[in-house]
């Protein structure tokens, strides 16, 4: 089916009243886009946050009248007049295999590869992941969970204990067990992230124990891997502290450059914490424990 769509010009405030009034247009879907290049990488817990500059895009089917639907929103947004907008043309097309087109191995490192499940890996010989990455974020190619990869590509993992705090897709955790870990625990507030671990661990025959935060168990790691943000990173100190051994060694990403002193800042007192390494304008921090 092809598809047309219009594409308003909104604000943070103006954008949830225009999308109620696009469905009731008989929108068929409705999604929000940053349209000054502001990135928002960590709203505050609870909150939602939008762009200053906000498109709002409503999809419509291709045989629907734009006149009407003009018409008809302009009735249901008054006595406020309707936005700037644009209508384009939707070209039809298989977005799944889009997707799958576009999403190639990788290479970490000198021996670690994430392959998709449906494409056959280049080196047969090296540690292939074979990923299918599902409801939950980690494919390897967000700079963060790249920094982590290209460490543990060179990390002796082998006969230990490794828990990733904040598992998603559990790519870190896989690729872990995959390096000879002796266990892998894989820890994720969204239920989503578990399921997918375990469907990935699965598909590169690898046991990964997955908990809810509540019901990690009471263990303590040779390797802590936590690829989350720098805010809760920083309220988790406490508890990443916990889970680790004495001698082990914790790895920290998902934080921007300008954060890496502060995040590093709630690790020192345990850690001996190394130059942060840097990925575009994202960071990874390693710490050894001496105690």
């Amino acid at each position: 089916m092809a598809w047309i769509q219009f594409i308003f010009s909104s604000t943070p405030d103006g954008a949830d009243p225009l999308s109620d009034r696009l469905s009731e247009c008989g929108a068929n879907a409705v999604t929000f886009q940053d349209n000054a290049d502001q990135p928002i990488y960590e709203p505050e817990i609870g909150s939602t946050p939008l762009w200053q500059a906000t498109n709002v895009i409503a999809l419509f089917e291709a045989d629907s009248d734009t006149e009407n639907i003009v018409v008809k929103l302009t009735q249901l947004m008054a006595p406020e007049a309707i936005p700037p907008y644009r209508i384009e043309a939707v070209e039809d097309k298989d977005w799944v295999r889009e997707w799958m087109d576009n999403f190639h191995p990788m290479c970490f490192g000198k021996q670690l590869w994430i392959c998709p499940s449906w494409h056959e890996p280049p080196n047969p010989n090296a540690i292939n992941i074979l990923l299918d990455p599902g409801l939950a974020f980690g494919t390897g190619t967000h700079p963060t969970t790249a920094l982590c990869l290209n460490w543990l590509d060179r990390a002796q993992v082998k006969d230990k204990v490794v828990i990733d705090y904040g598992c998603g897709s559990g790519i870190l955790a896989i690729a872990a067990a995959l390096l000879g870990a002796k266990q892998v625990i894989g820890v994720d507030i969204d239920p989503q992230a578990l399921e997918a671990t375990q469907a990935n661990a699965e598909r590169n025959g690898v046991v990964i124990e997955t908990f809810l935060p509540a019901d990690c168990p009471d263990i303590t790691a040779d390797l802590v891997i936590a690829n989350i943000l720098a805010g809760p990173l920083q309220t988790l100190a406490p508890t990443l502290i916990a889970l680790s051994k004495p001698r082990a060694d914790i790895i920290l990403s998902g934080i921007l450059e300008s954060q890496a002193s502060s995040v590093s800042d709630a690790y020192q007192i345990t850690f001996e914490m190394e130059a942060s390494v840097l990925k575009d304008e994202w960071v990874r921090l390693v710490g050894h424990r001496d105690d």
